[in-house]
């Protein structure tokens, strides 16, 4: 059973309200699930969304998509994936952000089976050292590594500031503790930009959604790439490199 956590946060920093915004009429969440529906390695999808009132409405929009929400306290980010775990049991978990709309579904299915068969604690969607894929990010733990993290952890206090890295740094940060995988990188990848946590962010999303889009919902980030590179405009949009 591969569990997919989506997180999402109306207010989360960098551009608070972002997966909610429209791309073409439709919340970016909403866009972001459907490309994550793809997967076929993905056995359920749940979204992570915080307990507070102004997340109202991207939950109200994600339970219309028929999806599972977890609500939880912000700063409680661990505790909100174990509490994901416990009420949809897993072998292993995917975890993405809602700022990712480009997300790849083929990239999920190859980060999952390259996790499966190298029998690891966490696969990360590329080996350090690698070219930045911001927007790209993919990891894949095993529940039992999930529940492991969790029990060492020490448990947060409500009201302590969000940490400023995920969960999962505690692991890419300890090699020598938890068996740590990376599939290879694929030939012509190259450090790119495609989150959504700026406005050129946003509108350089918005610009591929309208060309890609209505001729294939199911473009993938080839696709996005062979896009942009015939289009100067956008290949350094809003000073950061986007193909």
């Amino acid at each position: 059973m591969i569990l997919a956590i989506l997180q999402a946060r109306t207010g989360e920093s960098g551009l608070p309200g972002a997966a909610m915004m429209p791309i073409l009429r439709t919340p970016m969440i909403v866009r972001q699930i459907e490309r994550m529906s793809r997967s076929r390695r993905v056995d359920r999808l749940v979204v992570i969304a915080s307990d507070q009132v102004e997340d109202d409405a991207l939950v109200a929009v994600v339970r219309r998509e028929a999806i599972a929400v977890h609500r939880g306290p912000p700063d409680a980010e661990l505790a909100a994936f174990i509490a994901v775990l416990d009420a949809f049991p897993a072998d292993h978990v995917v975890r993405m952000s809602a700022n990712c709309p480009l997300a790849d579904p083929e990239a999920i299915d190859a980060a999952v089976d390259w996790h499966l068969s190298s029998g690891a604690d966490y696969t990360g969607d590329a080996p350090p050292g690698a070219a930045g894929r911001d927007g790209q990010a993919i990891e894949v733990l095993s529940a039992a590594a999930l529940r492991r993290l969790a029990a060492e952890a020490a448990p947060p206090r409500r009201g302590d500031p969000c940490p400023a890295e995920p969960f999962t740094w505690t692991i890419r940060d300890n090699p020598r503790r938890w068996k740590i995988a990376s599939p290879p990188v694929a030939p012509g990848a190259t450090a790119v930009r495609w989150s959504v946590e700026r406005p050129d962010d946003y509108a350089f999303v918005a610009a591929v959604y309208d060309h890609l889009y209505p001729r294939d919902r199911a473009f993938t980030a080839q696709d996005v790439r062979a896009f942009v590179r015939g289009r100067e405009d956008l290949l350094t949009f809003g000073g950061e490199p986007r193909a």
